[in-house]
């Protein structure tokens, strides 16, 4: 469900909640000294998060201060058409940009410090001008803002019967729970629940390369579920007689998830 959830990673678990996206919303690789989720771009070797160059207040209004220009104008605009004004204004209180081409992060998301029911969005811009990979960017991060509600996580488990979401253990109703124990329970090979290591993925996505969208889906139930959300809104075409396109029917059976495809869908005319 949307509700608002503040995701506490610790630096072992900085990629999970897509939050670091593909780059997600998500991130993969060793440790990383701040908290949040994100989109990591595939690459033989992770460079870490990148250093925030911009850091903007969101008002009330739902006007940011100081007023972001240039890239930073345009990705955060495409942000809230992806999540909406509505959402934007309820569920978030900042926004910070980067500008480093060596990083592989994308984009993250993270609690804000003083309201831990809110998030801050923050955008590598050093990949803003690659508009598919922005957009992909944008609804993996969205992905994860979407299944990490108030109502989906549980922030004080310190043991979990269900999966771990970076934020929490999940609840047994949540979507992303769901998600985990439909298509990640079978794998005797699967990374661990909370696994951000990149190698790994790479091992496990090389062993069932037909069950997911990319390398990164591979990293952990969270980032496949923000992923695959993803490609299903933006590449939504495929064979639905394999794993890739159960998960886009499972996606399909959310009236919350499938309402947002189709509204991003036709604001970015997809299609």
């Amino acid at each position: 469900m949307r509700t608002r959830w503040i995701v506490l990673l610790t630096s072992s678990v900085a990629l999970l909640a897509g939050v670091l996206v593909w780059v997600g919303i998500g991130a993969v690789g060793g440790a990383s000294g701040w908290y949040g989720t994100g989109h990591r771009q595939p690459a033989a070797e992770s460079s870490g998060e990148f250093a925030t160059t911009g850091t903007y207040a969101l008002q009330g209004d739902g006007t940011l201060t100081p007023e972001p220009e240039g890239r930073a104008r345009e990705v955060w605009d495409d942000f809230v058409r992806v999540a909406t004004p509505a959402f934007v204004a309820s569920d978030l209180t900042g926004y910070r940009t980067g500008d480093d081409s060596g990083s592989d992060t994308l984009a993250y998301v993270t609690s804000d410090e003083n309201d831990s029911t809110k998030w801050v969005f923050a955008a590598n811009l050093a990949y803003a001008d690659d508009a598919d990979l922005l957009l992909s960017t944008l609804v993996h991060e969205y992905a994860h803002l979407l299944s990490l509600g108030i109502d989906d996580v549980d922030p004080d488990a310190t043991e979990c019967d269900t999966e771990w979401s970076g934020a929490g253990c999940l609840l047994p109703d949540a979507d992303l729970e769901h998600f985990a124990q439909r298509f990640w329970t079978g794998y005797t090979d699967a990374p661990a629940r909370d696994s951000v290591d990149a190698e790994v993925a790479a091992e496990f996505y090389q062993a069932h390369e037909e069950d997911f969208v990319s390398e990164y889906a591979a990293t952990n139930a969270s980032e496949d579920f923000a992923e695959t959300f993803a490609t299903w809104v933006v590449e939504p075409d495929g064979a639905r007689d394999s794993v890739i396109g159960e998960k886009f029917a499972f996606f399909d059976g959310l009236p919350e998830y499938a309402g947002a495809r189709d509204r991003i869908r036709a604001e970015f005319s997809l299609g």
